[in-house]
């Protein structure tokens, strides 16, 4: 029982990274149609950015954390407008080339920038807590909790908010958007730039837990792409509630079937249910 608590916790961790990553993908595939591929990586730079904060400018991790959000989210307006923005009527593969080489791009910035080498961040709350009968680092419970709490602010965000409500309709019906006096360029300058710190902010919270590296994005990259397409593109609550799902399938299923399969899970989720749901579980009208 206490083993099973252990990896509960270590997927919610897990979950609460997936889903912020999720998270951005869904957003920005809702308000633009766009498979962004090179959003792990801006992930990645987020991580790089934190690092660079904590280590070099000798700024307190939270002050990282803050700089690599307002970084990314301004690096996010950069890729909308010149790499995405420019190829808005082109044809759909277009944006597909363009984010696969944005996603090359950024691997090989950060691998010049900070090298090929792996980095970890210190983080100032490592002591160890005994929860619920489960031995966790302080920084994996803030992990937890700020990742929950970002999501929920984002929620209410989304609902509560005119902007929100403007990207929301952006997402459902672009062109019916533009009628009624939404600028449908704005919102997804905004998306993007909103879609990218939320990469920084998950990225931030894990890395003083995970090793950054250059390649550090690909993977997480890949699974928010299947969280999304298992949760419904554009949908905001399936990114979340199959993001944690995952984790907790991942993290389950590698204690208890093999760790080598680990990663395979996912890919195994995303066969069974474009199976039995093609539009995903949470899709609208599904």
């Amino acid at each position: 029982m206490e083993l099973f608590a252990q990896q509960v916790m270590n997927g919610l961790v897990l979950g609460s990274v997936y889903s912020l990553v999720a998270l951005g993908v869904t957003l920005i595939y809702g308000t633009m149609e766009i498979p962004n591929f090179a959003h792990g990586h801006l992930y990645m730079l987020g991580a790089y950015v934190t690092f660079a904060a904590v280590t070099g400018l000798d700024l307190h991790y939270w002050i990282g954390m803050v700089l690599a959000v307002a970084a990314l989210a301004v690096v996010g307006i950069l890729v909308e407008r010149l790499a995405f923005r420019p190829l808005r009527h082109a044809p759909h593969v277009n944006m597909m080339i363009a984010a696969v080489g944005l996603m090359l791009f950024l691997e090989a910035f950060a691998q010049l920038v900070w090298g090929a080498d792996f980095r970890r961040l210190p983080s100032p709350y490592g002591a160890v807590v005994d929860l619920w009968g489960t031995t966790v680092t302080e920084q994996k419970l803030i992990l937890i909790v700020a990742g929950m709490g970002l999501m929920a602010v984002l929620f209410l965000f989304l609902k509560r908010t005119a902007l929100g409500a403007a990207i929301e309709a952006v997402s459902q019906d672009r062109v019916g958007a533009q009628l009624v006096g939404i600028d449908p360029e704005r919102i997804s300058m905004i998306t993007f730039a909103l879609s990218a710190g939320l990469a920084a902010a998950a990225a931030a919270l894990i890395a003083p837990i995970n090793l950054i590296s250059p390649s550090m994005g690909l993977v997480v990259g890949l699974k928010a792409f299947v969280i999304v397409v298992i949760g419904g593109m554009g949908s905001v609550a399936g990114a979340i509630v199959c993001g944690y799902g995952l984790a907790l399938a991942e993290s389950l299923g590698g204690t208890y079937l093999a760790t080598d399969y680990q990663d395979l899970i996912a890919f195994a989720i995303l066969a069974l249910v474009l199976t039995v749901r093609p539009s995903g579980l949470f899709a609208k009208g599904a």
